[in-house]
């Protein structure tokens, strides 16, 4: 099986730690393929390391046999990481996660909550940036009694306050800038059914393994500035941030597994599908380069990569789709 670049050591790749971080939700799809390009392509460009994270800390979501899938569709792709792939869900970083989440506790930047999604809704102001109610903070200063199961959630900085604006310099989409106490509310650490949430295993598992550089899609730069808002918390660094444009469908929604994308090839087509993400993201491989082998096609790629190239946009509508 072709490779497309070897692994690069520690030693040489210390100023440029990239990764890649997928949920075993299902297969991967096209969407996953750019973003895996993309954060490999840059993170080899700067001569840097590319970790692969499988992101499964919310289990319940978990689908059987997703984890073997998305290795061996990236090594039948041809892409090469560095070090052991690392899991969320096993039992260290679960222990992880509680330490960080110990440690805002004792600094009084957490707390538990009791509130349901009807109560939250029913006293919320406005949505969030994400569409959902932001938490009204009914729990902040009067913490539920009793055993619980309760939530966890971060006690941002009191809307108004310096520290309550946040402001990331992304490589490519510019700056994001966001008031979090009335663009987010305080939000949740860890659910009442135990589970750590996505922003607090992210947070941990970045500065853990050493992400100088996170290279994802843009459907994921308005979690950015509460990821930055943790990270101050726990006094952990903030990695440079570049989010590439999603792709899309013809309803203008993001391709995944909701939308019914469908899987990438697993043994055929591997480079016509390669080329068209390397297309997607402004690359422009020459035509002949589809029918060529893989290495020959990422030998290119790793030539001609240019950030200048790649679209500033959020998403970007398939022809085909």
């Amino acid at each position: 099986m072709p490779v497309s670049m070897p692994p690069t050591s520690p030693s040489s790749a210390a100023h440029y730690v990239g990764r890649f971080a997928p949920s075993p939700t299902g297969p991967l799809h096209f969407g996953s393929l750019v973003a895996a390009v993309g954060s490999y392509l840059d993170a080899r460009a700067h001569g840097g390391q590319w970790l692969l994270r499988i992101e499964d800390v919310d289990t319940p979501r978990v689908v059987p046999g997703a984890r073997d899938g998305i290795l061996r569709t990236l090594e039948s792709f041809g892409f090469a990481w560095d070090g052991l792939v690392r899991n969320q869900s096993d039992p260290e970083r679960r222990s992880a996660y509680q330490a960080a989440l110990d440690r805002l506790t004792a600094a009084g930047l957490a707390y538990p909550c009791a509130c349901t999604r009807r109560a939250i809704a029913a006293a919320s102001p406005h949505a969030s940036v994400d569409g959902a109610p932001v938490y009204p903070g009914t729990c902040r200063d009067h913490p539920p009694a009793g055993p619980g199961p309760f939530a966890w959630r971060l006690r941002l900085p009191a809307a108004g306050s310096p520290d309550d604006a946040i402001s990331v310099a992304d490589r490519l989409q510019g700056a994001i800038a966001q008031h979090l106490a009335e663009d987010v509310g305080d939000f949740v650490l860890k659910r009442a059914d135990g589970v750590y949430t996505y922003q607090l295993a992210v947070v941990v598992d970045d500065a853990d393994q050493g992400v100088t550089h996170v290279v994802r899609g843009a459907d994921l730069i308005d979690s950015t500035p509460r990821q930055v808002a943790l990270q101050r918390a726990l006094r952990l660094p903030t990695p440079s941030y570049l989010h590439l444009p999603v792709a899309a469908n013809a309803a203008g929604e993001k391709l995944s597994k909701q939308t019914l994308a469908p899987a990438l090839p697993q043994s055929r087509e591997l480079a016509q599908e390669l080329a068209r993400a390397l297309a997607f993201l402004g690359q422009q491989p020459p035509a002949e380069l589809a029918a060529a082998p893989l290495d020959a096609l990422w030998a290119w790629a790793h030539e001609h990569w240019s950030l200048a190239r790649v679209p500033a946009r959020r998403s970007i509508v398939l022809a085909d789709d």
